[in-house]
């Protein structure tokens, strides 16, 4: 089974240089986007003094780790197979003996992934040699414990965007909807600004949803923000959508691909 998963990042590792266009914008998105943000909160901060008791070196110490936990998150499976759905293709991964999403998706998205620390590391590098954030609260200890908070937060935003993809089952195109979905995900997963400064309700509606679990709640355990009971609490929530989310794509993968075949596809 390892060798095949090897082989699947292999063809899958090919066929992202044949897309060189396709490549280099989502890479400029996903890489240009947290620098794009970071800079308009550094320079609030820096004109303001702070902003709710965020610096300007709290600013950049949270985007540029964000930039990084970001990479480990990130799913690109809406753009994969949505098009397989519209255009058939996915007809002949589900003759295969192997889930086309548990596997040929899975090796695209890390595929990508690989592609995108490769060009993280001159861009954080150069950021760093800029602002020279202070991370002196970031520890070993945080970092590895980190890990496997990373590991459940991509297989949750996995499974999300596979539940959203599978829409295109009954629809065909779920392009506007996967844009629906991405704004709220921004706002309220810690992106466009860290939940902290959001309105009261929108704080606390962020902290009970799912996308903060992949992005804000990961980042700030690095920075060591988080107490103990807020690091149990989190965990247990990530735990909880995560069975939410498999028993979602289950049942909506299930019925898709009765329907599916059904008209013939």
């Amino acid at each position: 089974m390892l060798k095949i998963f090897l082989r699947l990042w292999q063809i899958n590792w090919a066929e992202q240089w044949q897309y060189r266009a396709n490549l280099l914008m989502y890479l400029l998105y996903w890489l240009v986007s947290p620098v794009v943000y970071l800079a308009v909160w550094r320079s609030v901060a820096q004109s303001q003094g702070d902003v709710s008791g965020l610096t300007a070196n709290d600013f950049t110490a949270y985007y540029m780790i964000l930039l990084i936990v970001d990479q480990f998150t990130l799913e690109i499976t809406i753009h994969i197979l949505a098009y397989k759905i519209q255009d058939g293709t996915l007809s002949s991964e589900l003759l295969r003996p192997i889930h086309p999403i548990l596997t040929r998706t899975l090796m695209d998205n890390l595929a990508f992934k690989t592609l995108n620390f490769l060009a993280l590391i001159p861009v954080w590098s150069l950021l760093y040699l800029l602002f020279r954030p202070d991370f002196s609260a970031v520890t070993l200890a945080n970092v590895l414990l980190a890990l496997p908070i990373l590991l459940f937060g991509f297989a949750l935003n996995f499974l999300i965007g596979a539940i959203i993809t599978c829409v295109a089952f009954w629809t065909t195109r779920i392009y506007s909807l996967a844009d629906l979905t991405y704004a709220p995900m921004l706002l309220l997963g810690g992106t466009f600004v860290p939940l902290e400064l959001l309105p009261g309700f929108a704080e606390t509606l962020a902290r009970l949803l799912p996308f903060q679990l992949f992005l804000y709640f990961p980042i700030q355990l690095i920075r060591g923000r988080l107490e103990p009971v807020q690091i149990a609490q989190n965990s247990a929530l990530l735990v909880g959508w995560l069975v939410i989310a498999v028993l979602g794509f289950r049942w909506i993968w299930r019925e898709g691909v009765k329907r599916y075949s059904a008209v013939g596809a």
